[in-house]
């Protein structure tokens, strides 16, 4: 097997309405499609970065909250690359979302930074490309 990358991802969110500004407004992702499943009671949001699909927002009923802190077993968290990192801090900041202080990865020395989306899924601000 080969395989070509990643093709998206999938968030279950609490309150469609609330995540999907998050995700659109807040973050700037594009809307490609918007399905509300009548059999599921239950919407598919795709969202593109650019032109590149990368997330499927999805509503059900009474979702189960899910343990992010402490940290638990499963996916940890989506990480989102970014040219300059204080300029889109200064963005999150301005739009009412609460970032970590800006660290350096010791490994690549690159500056990184955390926050969560409506639900508390943990997200991240990745800088590459950083200035010198």
């Amino acid at each position: 097997m080969i395989l070509n990358g990643i093709h998206h991802i999938a968030i279950i969110c609490a309150d469609y309405q609330r995540s999907k500004k998050f995700y659109t407004e807040v973050l700037g992702l594009n809307i490609i499609r918007e399905v509300y499943r009548e059999e599921r009671d239950s919407y598919k949001l795709d969202l593109a970065i650019g032109d590149h699909y990368v997330i499927e927002l999805f509503s059900f009923p009474d979702p189960p909250a899910r343990v992010s802190r402490p940290e638990a077993q499963g996916l940890r968290h989506l990480a989102f690359a970014v040219s300059d990192i204080e300029l889109a801090v200064k963005d999150l900041t301005a739009k009412g979302v609460v970032t970590e202080p800006i660290r350096i990865d010791p490994h690549t020395n690159q500056r990184f930074t955390f926050f969560a989306d409506p639900d508390g899924l943990p997200l991240e601000l990745y800088e590459i490309n950083a200035k010198s």
